[in-house]
């Protein structure tokens, strides 16, 4: 795990602890997100996520911004509980008041999309193509069978398969 990470989150809760005057529990923290988002704060396990991918490609704004906003929903959890907005007035508090950093909801980060599959399944309809998901084509290799709405033939594969 990148040192430099846990030593910005370390200084996070420093920063929070200097600013509401009582010490927070420290949270355990991993590398085991993908996908769209930088990070994720799981409020009632005191667990944070980051997305190792996002952190290498974007890794200034990523410890100067995504870490601190993550700490900062753990740190509105231990001081206001559940009950409040996830980048409500007390998360927007934290960000602007311990780090002085604006309340941005999202990151801008490029994601690269990983390509997909796609097996083609068809009905009887003119225009009656149906991609599915590997996950799916699974299900109807198991016994699943997928009907078409229009004119309601079982969709049957038609052996082409995609790259998206």
């Amino acid at each position: 795990m990148p040192e430099h990470l846990l030593s910005r989150v370390e200084q996070c809760y420093q920063a929070a602890e200097t600013f509401f005057k009582q010490p927070f529990a420290r949270a355990e923290v991993c590398f085991k997100l993908r996908g769209q988002k930088a990070g994720v704060a799981h409020l009632t396990e005191n667990k944070l996520r980051f997305n190792p991918q996002l952190y290498r490609e974007n890794r200034e704004d990523f410890l100067k911004q995504t870490v601190p906003h993550e700490v900062a929903h753990l740190i509105a959890h231990q001081l206001f509980g559940l009950k409040i907005q996830p980048h409500g007035a007390e998360w927007q508090l934290i960000m602007r008041g311990v780090y002085e950093l604006p309340p941005n909801r999202c990151h801008s980060y490029t994601v690269q999309r990983r390509t997909v599959s796609r097996y083609i399944y068809r009905c009887s309809c003119p225009q009656g193509e149906f991609p599915f998901s590997a996950q799916r084509h699974s299900l109807v290799s198991k016994g699943r069978r997928y009907y078409c709405r229009r004119c309601k033939v079982t969709l049957s594969f038609t052996g082409e398969q995609r790259l998206e």
